[in-house]
Order: C-alpha cells, then structure tokens, then sequence
C-alpha cells in the first residue's frame, strides 16, 4: 500500500488523475445520464459521439487543475457550456466547481482578468440558453452566477489562508534562528570570555616571573591547562550543535574554581548541600553564573578576594558570588553581554537575577529553580 508520504511525494497531475477518471467513468454509468448540473432547464438529450468528447473535455483538464489553473479553468468551462447548451447534463458538469475552486486557490496572475472574462462568458451563455428555449428565467441565472462565485471565493480565501500560513512559519523560522545564534553566541561568550581572560592574566603575570624559573613554569603550565579547558569546553558546544549529542555536564565547579586561582584571584569557594539528579538545566545555569562572575572578577577586580557561595536545595539552587572593590563591568568598558546572557538563562527558568554594587564591591546572586529540563 502507497504510503501518504510517498504519495505526496508524486507530480501533482498523478496526484489529480484519480479524480479525473473518476468523473469520467460516473459520466459513462447509464444510471446517472442526466443527472449533472441542468443550468437552463432545456431538455435533455441522448447520449452520442460529441457527449463522450464533452465528458472528456470537462473531466481530464483537472490532471491539470493545479499545474496550469487557468488552461483548467478554460477548457472546462467551454466544455461545460457546450454540455449545457446541447442538454447532455452529464456528471461531468461537477468538474466546473472543482476547476473553479483550484483556479481561485492556484492562478497566481490574471486573476482579474480571469473573473472579468468569465462573467462575460457566463452572460453569453445566458443568452444563448434563453435563445435555445430555456425556462431557467433572470432569477435562476443570478443564483447560479452567485454560486459560481462562491466556489471562486472559497478558493481565493484558502489562497489566503495557504500565504498567511506561510508568512507566519516564516516568521518562526527567522524567530528560531535568531534565537539559536543568540544560544550559540551566549555560549561561546560564557566559554571563551572566561578561559581567554584567564590565559591572558596568568600570561601577563609570567612576563615578570624569568628570574623565577620554578614560579614560571608553574605559571606556564596554568596556561597550558586553561587552554585544554577551553578547548574541552567548546568541543561540549560542538556536540551540543550536533542533534544525536549526549547529556554531559558542563564542569566541576571546584575546577573553575581552582583555575581562576591559578590565574592569580584569590577566591573562597563554599557549597551546602549536593547536586540531585533531577536538577535539569539549573546545574548548567549554576556553573555559568559562577563562571561569568569569576571572569569579570579576573577582567575588572584582578587579586582582590572573591568570595563563592553555592548552596544546592531540594527545588532550587542559590548562588552568589562577591568580590571586594570591584566595580560594574559596564563601567569599565564591559559590553554587560555576560551578566545580561545570565539573567536570560535564569528568567527561562522562572527563577531571580541580580548583579550590582555592595559594601564597597561587586555581587552576582542567583535563584534557579531546579527540575526543570528547558
């Protein structure tokens, strides 16, 4: 059995040919002669050799009813007036609709030309109906001209349904992008700000340590590991880009910890309590909020004391991070791009973001809620 997927992978005039056949062979049944549309009330007549070219004429067009709408429309609406003016009233007259409609929803250009003509058209065959003895009268003519109208309406307004539908996945998508870029440049800010700014210190630092060449070694291996740290860090981005990666924690805090050490900031570390399993994205957050925090301790307030506080509850987890005489990164020249990107991931969360002066120096706090998987 040809599965949906399959099927729509097909042209769209295999996709229609059912339905033209279709028509087609309930024109033929004996059963239903006379039995389509009777627009003029003339009398109907037996099938013969022009009939069968009529059925043709107003069912098979619709292999093409969504390729070429209008070369559809037109061949099926002569043939139709030509069914209607003989009295042959086939099945076939169905066809009309079903053009009509595919020609409102599909025809991208002379539209209103397309309407124009066939309501002249519609007027001429009025004519030559009445000409030929109809008894329809104005009334019956208006409705049927209001009803064809509606099936071109009914097509034009899926017409507008179809293009709203695909603006606003346009718009998703460019949201979804957009929101992608800022996840991944939030990211390698969060990677790249802390270890550089670490390599950088602890460069710096090693520039005055020649006439100590134990202290420089020791400095240059500090360089050496922030560097793999920093690398390992952005391979876990990589993978996190790769849609069959695997869960991985991000790092040990003590790590971060004693990396920014190294780096030359003295730093107090304290934990209460310990990580659960079903913490969800709030250890991710955690460790990115004392990452950024310690990075703009080592930019703006290198060699004071800084103090960390990570405290792991059963719903959430707190954070606060305090250096002593340092000073708002946006008033040093900091682009605020980190404390910013943290308030956003603690907001998704629902959980509380501040950063701020304090007693003579800088305080990063956050409450993230844990269990949640965004």
């Amino acid at each position: 059995m040809i599965s949906l997927q399959r099927w729509r992978a097909w042209d769209v005039r295999v996709q229609d040919a059912p339905l033209a056949l279709l028509l087609v062979l309930a024109s033929l049944v004996p059963a239903l002669h006379d039995k389509g549309t009777q627009l003029g009330g003339l009398p109907n007549r037996p099938f013969d050799a022009l009939a069968i070219a009529v059925i043709a004429l107003e069912c098979l067009p619709l292999v093409v009813r969504r390729k070429w709408p209008l070369v559809c429309l037109a061949v099926v609406s002569v043939a139709f007036a030509v069914d209607q003016l003989r009295g042959y009233h086939t099945v076939a007259g169905t066809a009309l609709s079903i053009a009509l409609i595919s020609a409102g929803l599909h025809l991208s250009h002379h539209r209103r030309g397309t309407v124009i003509a066939l309501s002249t058209g519609y007027v001429g065959l009025a004519v030559a109906l009445e000409l030929n003895g109809a008894t329809e009268g104005v009334a019956g003519f208006v409705t049927f001209y209001l009803a064809v109208a509606a099936l071109w309406a009914i097509g034009a307004w899926l017409r507008l349904s179809r293009t709203a539908e695909e603006e606003r996945r346009r718009h998703v998508a460019a949201a979804t992008r957009v929101a992608e870029r800022t996840l991944i440049a939030r990211e390698l800010h969060d990677v790249v700000t802390h270890h550089v700014t670490a390599m950088v210190v602890q460069a710096e630092a090693a520039r005055y340590l020649t006439a100590a060449p134990d202290r420089l070694d020791q400095t240059l291996q500090a360089i050496t590991d922030t560097g793999r740290r920093s690398l390992t860090d952005l391979r876990h981005l990589l993978n996190l880009l790769n849609p069959d990666h695997s869960t991985e924690r991000l790092g040990d805090l003590r790590t971060l910890v004693e990396q920014t050490r190294l780096a030359g900031q003295p730093v107090e570390f304290a934990e209460e309590g310990e990580a659960t399993r079903d913490a969800g994205s709030a250890e991710a957050v955690a460790y990115r909020v004392v990452q950024e925090a310690l990075t703009n301790a080592l930019k703006y307030a290198h060699g004071n004391p800084t103090n960390v506080h990570v405290r792991y509850g059963e719903r959430e987890i707190t954070v606060e991070v305090g250096t002593e005489g340092a000073r708002s990164s946006t008033a040093v020249g900091g682009s605020g791009r980190g404390l910013a990107g943290l308030r956003e991931r603690v907001d998704v969360l629902g959980g509380e973001f501040s950063a701020g002066q304090r007693d003579g120096g800088f305080v990063v706090r956050a409450r993230i809620p844990a269990g949640n998987p965004a």
